[in-house]
């Protein structure tokens, strides 16, 4: 077989299972700035392009933290970690890290035209979030707050700053949509910290997971299906269109199948694929929402 080219190495060090969280809230933020007529694209791109770039250094901050905390080791049966499998370098993924969190901070700074100082401040504390989340004194995930991280970043932040770069303040309507995908982000934070459970408890990795239980993991999973699938609802009775926002009502069986599937699956295997399921399942809910919220 032949061996495996750097290139490959470091796409695969970019999570793209994850990358859906960082692309639905730009979409969706956009979508409501078209609904209202006020949508910029270049704004938006920037947008996509910076939430990319957090994406992937908050995952190379991992794959470096992780390993260095010992959350990495031979005994966690999740993907590949770059670092852990000797494959990258620490020092490398840390260097690389920082450079994707300093082209992350120039895209933003093209926005400043846009949002104003604001938009500093929030651009600036994504970043340090990002690389918070398992590096410094208090690592967010080590402390049982990645999945509030997720939601408010990659729901509540990425929305209503997309949407706010291109049309002003957010109305109530973008903040329920925020919350729906910040939920369904958060799930894939679930999926994942449910595998990993074990070998996080024994790295002192305190997630949600490991502090409440897996029992606790499934209703949380449940729970955010079940409220992303409720706010097209609560749009529509707001519109009084009972129409195309009602999009992603399509998706409820297969919320349902992802829901049974986390509390039957036992084995990792299973539970990676369930991870690549629920980020494709984000990227439709925010592709159905989006058509509903300009077509309605």
């Amino acid at each position: 077989m032949a061996a495996e080219s750097r290139f490959a190495i470091w796409v695969s060090a970019t999570r793209p299972r994850t990358l859906p969280a960082a692309i639905a809230p730009v979409i969706v933020g956009t979508a409501f700035a078209l609904r209202h007529d006020s949508v910029v694209w270049y704004a938006a791109g920037a947008c996509l392009a910076f939430a990319l770039l957090v994406q992937v250094g908050t995952n190379f901050a991992n794959d470096y933290g992780d390993c260095v905390k010992g959350a990495d080791n031979a005994g966690r049966v999740g993907p590949r970690r770059a670092v852990a499998a000797g494959l990258i370098p620490a020092a490398a993924m840390k260097r690389a890290a920082w450079l994707v969190f300093a082209a992350a901070f120039l895209v933003g700074l093209t926005l400043l035209p846009y949002g104003g100082w604001p938009l500093l401040v929030i651009g600036a504390t994504s970043i340090l979030c990002g690389y918070a989340y398992t590096g410094g004194p208090w690592p967010i995930a080590y402390i049982g707050l990645g999945d509030v991280f997720v939601f408010v970043f990659f729901g509540l932040v990425a929305v209503g700053a997309t949407y706010f770069l291109q049309a002003g303040w957010p109305g109530m309507d973008v903040w329920l949509a925020a919350a729906a995908i910040g939920l369904l982000a958060a799930n894939i934070l679930v999926v994942n910290n449910y595998r990993d459970a074990e070998t996080d408890a024994r790295a002192g990795k305190r997630t949600s997971v490991v502090r409440f239980g897996r029992k606790f993991a499934r209703w949380q999973f449940a729970l955010g299906h079940a409220v992303a699938l409720l706010v097209p609802a609560m749009i529509a009775v707001r519109w009084d269109a009972f129409d195309w926002i009602l999009l992603p009502l399509v998706l409820t069986p297969e919320a349902m199948r992802q829901v049974f599937r986390l509390k039957e699956l036992d084995s990792p295997m299973g539970l990676i694929t369930l991870l690549g399921d629920v980020g494709r399942y984000l990227a439709a809910y925010a592709l159905l929402l989006s058509a509903g919220i300009v077509c309605s």
